[in-house]
């Protein structure tokens, strides 16, 4: 386990739903190719912030990475109507131009 992952687990024992935390594990176990462990903390976030935008945007470009398109469009389809509901136009401007690469 690297050092980062150490420091986000311990920030997240003191905030157990910190989205940010469980955000910077996702991220940090895609960089170590831990590609489910990765998925899984997107989809913890996904659960408590169903709104978190970027969650999807990069769970996808995570399920693209294991070989799993047809997974990373679904994610992407769900992504960009959270984003359309919340008016995150920004959010859904990236995550519809992913979903165009894929398709």
């Amino acid at each position: 386990m690297s050092d980062r992952i150490s420091q986000l687990k311990t920030m997240l024992d003191a905030e157990p739903n910190d989205t940010f935390c469980m955000y910077g594990l996702a991220m940090e176990y895609a960089k170590q190719g831990d590609l489910d462990q990765s998925i899984a903390w997107f989809d913890k976030i996904i659960a408590i912030d169903p709104n978190h935008c970027y969650a999807y945007f990069h769970k996808a470009k995570v399920q693209e990475e294991a070989g799993d398109v047809a997974a990373a469009c679904d994610t992407l389809c769900i992504g960009l109507e959270q984003a359309k509901a919340v008016g995150d136009a920004k959010a859904a401007n990236e995550i519809a131009g992913y979903l165009d690469e894929l398709t």
